[in-house]
């Protein structure tokens, strides 16, 4: 039986979602120049690494931290929410996403803001070879962040002590490595909500199909071979630290 979701939930990830984009626009609006190169990815990456972290250890237990529109979609595949639970958290990221860029383009003067697109991500062409790369980079970076998510959150053996450093630092090191390629995004939301304030749409379709397809394989990939297939080992569902959301129901 899978859990109906609270409204406090609900809650959870519009705010979460709204800090989220909030805080990468505002770092990639600083410390990203406009060409792409000769900026501070490091810096970038771990305002990504610790928004996250932070989320996750504080509103984990609530909804489980996934503002993210492909996170979503990933955990709906495993059948961890509930479909219209599931709809309402991707309406809800999207709004989040809208408002936090809204916030950053009000906090920053009009010149900057419109300079970087209010933090939308985009391809740079003078790095990738074909705008194709540009989707499989999108879709490996979300890979790597729902293998970790489901490794430490949902995998019913997993010691969830460490969850918000694993998620995070999953996020901040492929910002680290594909930010000056795409941008990064891996998500949805952090995408549409600058886009939507910007209106600048370029390359629109691989910013939504690159993270979603990345995070349901990671996440069908690893729940077939480390947790429900023919070689992994018998589940433990009571591992754990208390208060944290443990979704172990299995696909059926």
């Amino acid at each position: 039986m899978i859990e109906q979701r609270p409204p406090a939930a609900y809650i959870a990830e519009f705010f979460g979602t709204l800090v989220l984009v909030l805080a990468i626009t505002l770092s990639v609006t600083l410390f990203v120049n406009s060409q792409g190169t000769g900026s501070d990815w490091v810096v970038v990456g771990l305002v990504h690494f610790f928004v996250l972290f932070i989320l996750v250890q504080t509103i984990g237990s609530v909804s489980g931290a996934h503002v993210n529109p492909a996170v979503t979609l990933s955990m709906l595949a495993l059948r961890k929410i509930r479909p219209n639970d599931a709809v309402v958290y991707i309406l809800l990221q999207l709004a989040g996403g809208v408002a936090g860029a809204l916030l950053t383009k009000f906090v920053l003067i009009d010149a900057l803001a419109n300079q970087q697109n209010d933090g939308t991500p985009a391809l740079n062409h003078s790095l990738l070879g074909t705008t194709f790369a540009g989707l499989i980079v999108e879709g490996m970076g979300a890979f790597i962040l729902v293998w970790a998510i489901v490794a430490v959150a949902v995998n019913p053996r997993a010691v969830r002590d460490w969850a918000g450093l694993a998620i995070g630092g999953a996020l901040g090191l492929q910002v680290m490595i594909f930010g000056p390629l795409t941008g990064g995004s891996v998500n949805p939301a952090r995408w549409f909500g600058p886009a939507l304030v910007s209106g600048k749409w370029t390359d629109w379709w691989l910013y939504i199909i690159g993270p979603i397809g990345g995070a349901v394989l990671a996440a069908v990939l690893y729940w077939y071979l480390f947790v429900e297939g023919p070689v992994a080992p018998a589940a433990t569902p009571e591992a754990g630290p208390k208060g944290q959301r443990q979704d172990v129901n299995p696909p059926r």
